[in-house]
């Protein structure tokens, strides 16, 4: 994990021992319920990312002025969710005990869990914000305990109540909203009127630890169509970039992008827009 690639996301070439956030593909989606293709997602993106520059307008900053270090995509089994689960773990294992920052590509969402794993074992006081068209709280889906339908509910068993936050949910099955309600925070739809849910939560996690899960069907499928499955009514590009920009000033130690899944989308505008917003929330993240 720790030797230089040459196959890496735009402007994330420096040394490993130099770089404060490590980058680093989960190509799995084994449980996908819907549309499979998201393993192909940081494979695609690095290949993809040379379509864009290293210095972002938006912030006024470039990827090419910090130290990130992309190591490459996990070797993990496709047909075993409890193994690639635990080599994902040990792999944010590893890279938090050396003093850096895991930043995960998936992959389905599923591999969220075993990135939360390695980071509340490192911080028992872990809050998550996620944003998501799906509540993702089924206690198993078709029988699976470790899949993408289920795993924000995992989550919940390591952090427990109160502990996660949850944006621009659209759906879910009835029982998962009710759930959400007793021991959640979820605001549907977006990010509030006016951002105002979001201002309150973020205000309200200053100084903790906080774990950061992009599922990229938060976006409309007019905007980001490549997806396994896409939920009409989302929220814009601009809508989530102004959201990740207000929680990157929170104590972000530990995040991952998932559910771009690029075979669904021939134009390349979602791989594209992935990207672009890859390289936000690295300068933005960047302390």
């Amino acid at each position: 994990m720790k030797e230089r690639n040459v196959h890496t996301f735009i402007g994330c070439e420096d040394e490993y021992e130099e770089s404060k956030i490590v980058v680093f593909g989960a190509p799995f989606d084994s449980t996908t319920s819907f549309r499979p293709g998201t393993r192909f997602a940081s494979a695609t993106m690095r290949n993809e990312s040379f379509g864009i520059e290293t210095y972002s307008p938006y912030q006024d900053k470039d990827l090419e002025d910090i130290n990130v270090f992309d190591a490459g995509d996990l070797e993990l089994s496709f047909g075993n969710s409890e193994s690639a689960l635990k080599d994902i773990e040990d792999a944010t294992a590893e890279i938090l005990e050396d003093g850096k920052i895991p930043f995960m590509i998936g992959g389905e969402h599923s591999v969220t869990l075993g990135s939360v794993r390695a980071v509340a074992e490192k911080y028992p006081d872990l809050h998550i914000i996620q944003f998501d068209a799906h509540t993702d709280l089924r206690d198993d889906y078709l029988g699976q305990y470790y899949s993408h339908a289920s795993v924000i509910r995992r989550c919940w068993d390591i952090v427990g109540d109160d502990k996660i936050f949850q944006f621009g949910i659209r759906s879910g099955e009835r029982a998962e909203w009710e759930f959400a309600k007793e021991h959640l925070h979820t605001t549907k739809f977006n990010f509030g009127n006016n951002f105002d849910e979001l201002d309150k939560v973020v205000e309200k996690l200053k100084g903790k630890p906080v774990y950061f899960t992009l599922d990229l069907d938060v976006l409309d499928p007019s905007e980001f169509p490549g997806t396994g499955t896409p939920e009409a009514g989302g929220v814009t590009f601009v809508e989530l970039h102004k959201a990740i920009e207000k929680i990157s000033k929170l104590n972000i130690v530990g995040l991952d992008m998932n559910e771009l899944s690029p075979i669904y989308d021939h134009s390349g505008q979602s791989t594209a827009l992935a990207c672009k917003l890859l390289r936000e929330i690295l300068l933005f993240v960047y302390k």
